[in-house]
This record gives structure tokens, sequence and C-alpha cells, in this order.
């Protein structure tokens, strides 16, 4: 689900949910992300309101928009949620004008999961999906990216554009040299999405030193269209926006692709390098609000 893996390998120690309430930081900690526009702000949650309204709009898009099927926790709590909430940072798009006093009103959300912080509590969450031991044995900090979702009323253009001013800002702040993350085409039939699946293969996979790979008793062989016969042009229509927007940044894709069930995807692997994405949106936003 657009760089939004599913649940990866237990992890020890976290409860089960609903899942402990995080302490707001210190009031005057600095922010890692800050950036402004109008009625927006984007920025980490500090709250559990924050967290439980990022995880309700998470279910809303996840399950009663795309159909994917909900435990039964998360039907009765109306939340999407896992023991990785309890540990990653919740990165949030906020309607100032919408939010009341402990009522955030979170139009657009990632989970970010930081290589220390995943190393310290059990793994990556897509490592269910992909053998990640390339990414590991890359040098710095590397973080994943997931469960990005925006409010049906917020899906424009500038929206995801703060998301992705955001992200720079949080790349900047830790050092990270690599994001990745599982990236969603809709639909669970392999062989009507192979077009896009082979387009993506033969003009965007990864290097040997960075290419995660489908692990076996997952692995969906996406090079059956032959380059020769590839329709470029129609192959790039059915990639999703957000898919194309991490190309268009220097992404690659890992070897294979996995079918989820649950969530009615099939999905790839994303794997960004960092190096530029930082420069373009620090020059971009810092002008116009970022603090």
């Amino acid at each position: 689900m657009n760089m939004l893996a599913k649940l990866a390998v237990p992890i020890r120690a976290l409860p089960k949910f609903p899942y402990p309430r995080r302490k707001a930081p210190a009031p005057a900690a600095p922010r890692p992300v800050d950036v402004r526009a109008r009625n927006l702000e984007i920025r980490l949650a500090e709250t559990p309101e924050e967290i439980e309204a990022a995880q309700r709009l998470r279910y809303n898009v996840f399950y009663r928009e795309m159909g994917a099927i909900p435990t039964v926790d998360a039907a009765r709590h109306g939340r999407d949620a896992d023991p990785f909430d309890a540990v990653c940072d919740h990165l949030l798009v906020l309607d100032t004008d919408r939010s009341q006093p402990g009522r955030p009103f979170v139009c657009g959300t990632y989970r970010l999961i930081r290589g220390a912080v995943a190393k310290a509590n059990g793994g990556f969450y897509s490592a269910h999906e992909y053998d990640l031991s390339a990414l590991l044995r890359h040098p710095g900090e590397l973080v994943e990216l997931g469960r990005s979702c925006v409010h049906e009323d917020y899906r424009t253009g500038a929206v995801m554009q703060l998301l992705w001013g955001g992200i720079a800002e949080y790349l900047t702040a830790y050092g990270i040299k690599l994001m990745f993350g599982c990236g969603s085409l809709p639909g669970t039939d392999a062989e009507a999405l192979m077009p896009a699946l082979s387009y993506l293969h033969h003009f965007h996979m990864a290097p040997s030193d960075i290419r995660a790979r489908a692990l076996e008793d997952r692995y969906v062989k996406i090079d059956r269209v032959p380059l020769t016969r590839l329709d470029q042009k129609a192959a790039r229509a059915m990639l999703p926006p957000l898919i194309k927007g991490y190309m268009r940044v220097g992404g690659f894709i890992g070897d294979g692709a996995v079918i989820d069930n649950q969530f009615n995807t099939t999905d790839v692997c994303i794997i960004v390098p960092t190096d530029h994405i930082t420069e373009k949106y620090q020059r971009h936003y810092k002008p116009c609000g970022t603090r």
C-alpha cells in the first residue's frame, strides 16, 4: 500500500492492541519536521490522540475505501494499528482549521521507521515480504516508509508536495542515506499488472548492492513482458501516482513482486537514495515556512 507494508515479524516485548500511549516530547524540544502552508501543518505526531487520528485515517482509506480485510481488533476499534506504531515516527499533515483541542484532524500520514529503531525493536515491517540483506549492508542510516495515505478531501498535488517536504526535513534531521518500503499496485492479478511490473523491471531495477529480493515463498517474477513487446506509455499509465513519484526522484525497485491478499495489492519494494531529494525539497520549502 504505497510504501506501507503489512505486518512483518513479531516484535518481542511490544504489547497487543491497544498499544501504549506515547508521552508527548518536552515542549522545548526542537521539532525535526515543521513545514507549514496556510491551514496545513506537517510534523511528527506528538500526542496519543494524533497517532490515533492517523490510525483512523489509515483504516478509512485502506479498509473502507480500498477493501482490505481488517482484523477483529481493527474492525472493533476502527483503526489500522500494529505493534510498529508504538516505536515508529508518524509524519502527519494536520488541518488546523478543522482540528479541535484533543481532536486533531489528520488529513495525511506516513509511518517512518529508522534503521536504529528497527534494530532495537525486532526489524523492519517489510521483512515479511522481502529479503532486506543488501539494504542492511548499505553504509549510513536508512528509513522505511509505510502506511502512506491522504484523506479523500485532500488528494491534491499540493498536499503530496507538502508530505514530500516533510519527508525531506526528516531525512536531513536524521542523516538518512536511503529510504525504502513496499509500494503497491491495486489488485492481486499479477498477470493483468504485468506490463507495469515489467516496465519497472526493465527501467528501474535497483543496483545489486541495494537490491532487495522478494522472499522465495512469495516471489512473483515480473519480467514476463519482453522489452521489445512492451508498450511503455501504456505501462507507465498503469502505475499509481506515488510509485511514479518515487521513480521521478531516482527510485528503484527490488527483484520480484509480492501478492498481498489481505490488502488486495501487488507489492514491489521501492528503494530511493536520498542525496538529491533533500537538496531539492529543502531549497523549495525553507523560504515558505519550514522551521
